[in-house]
């Protein structure tokens, strides 16, 4: 397979492109690893990001009941023909996701699971854009830079914990459930990557107003050697005593950072700055 794939890249004279982050892998024991880690069966759609030269997308085809690709590069168009050759449950779209409207795709594709090898540049920007607007994505695994599959997962009081690892909280549960060196890909990357999978759970936190949850956790990290109760001050325009105030009612100590918040913290936090201010109109 790798031979095959690299060969097909070479006859289609296709150039791999820094800006896009395109490191392809094309181990099939691996590919299939993944997509098997994933949960993915035989009854499910799935909705792959960044598909490069196709080796993912086979691997999950070969998985689910449908695989819809989408892929921004469209020089990939004949390497991806080639590759995905035989496939009829396989469908590319080239086009940004960023740009896809989330609600009509679930409307004309139903509940789905996300299987990619997210590019670098817009892992951030793409689990947000899922998590914050799919309404019927049941699931993301994703192979990111091992560094950002840290923070994802990251607990309160650790070093990679902050404002992404709160957000995601609120909807799934995060776990690294693979490790993969940067020799597994081509071209080979100068980190490690890691596969992380979230599992969405709608109403994993309790929380009266999820746009006050974002806002909140936002501002306990705009600055992270401040206090979180400068932080509020500064992100809510409230006074001190109001921030204090908050903080005394769930428990905090008014000298508290905002790493040191579990999502459950934040959870409370929102809802008592709903109780005691004007802030809950989701502003």
């Amino acid at each position: 397979m790798e031979k095959d794939v690299k060969s097909i890249l070479s006859e289609n004279g296709f150039g791999f492109k820094k800006r896009l982050g395109q490191n392809f892998i094309t181990d099939k024991n691996l590919l299939s690893s993944i997509v098997q880690q994933s949960g993915v069966t035989a009854d499910d759609t799935v909705v792959e990001i960044g598909c490069g030269a196709g080796t993912l997308t086979r691997a999950i085809a070969q998985h689910a009941r449908r695989v819809i690709g989408f892929e921004v590069d469209t020089t990939l168009k004949p390497v991806l023909a080639q590759t995905l050759a035989g496939l009829d449950n396989a469908q590319i779209i080239f086009k940004d996701f960023l740009k896809v409207n989330l609600a009509q795709l679930e409307g004309e594709i139903g509940s789905y699971s996300v299987v990619a090898n997210l590019p670098y540049y817009v892992t951030t920007p793409l689990i947000t854009k899922l998590l914050e607007e799919g309404k019927l994505c049941k699931s993301l695994t994703v192979m990111v830079q091992e560094e950002v599959a840290l923070r994802l997962c990251a607990s309160e009081n650790t070093p990679d914990y902050g404002a992404i690892t709160a957000i995601i909280a609120l909807r799934a549960d995060a776990e690294i459930i693979k490790r993969v060196p940067r020799r597994m890909f081509t071209p080979q990357p100068n980190v490690d990557s890691a596969v992380v999978k979230l599992t969405v759970r709608d109403g994993r936190l309790p929380v009266k107003n999820a746009q006050l949850y974002k806002k909140t956790v936002h501002a306990a990290f705009a600055a992270r050697r401040k206090t979180l109760v400068n932080n509020l001050v500064n992100s809510f325009g409230i006074s001190r005593a109001q921030a204090e105030e908050a903080l005394i009612k769930c428990g905090i100590d008014i000298k508290a950072r905002g790493e040191t918040l579990s999502p459950e913290a934040f959870a409370r936090l929102s809802a008592t700055l709903a109780d005691c201010t004007a802030l809950g109109r989701g502003d």
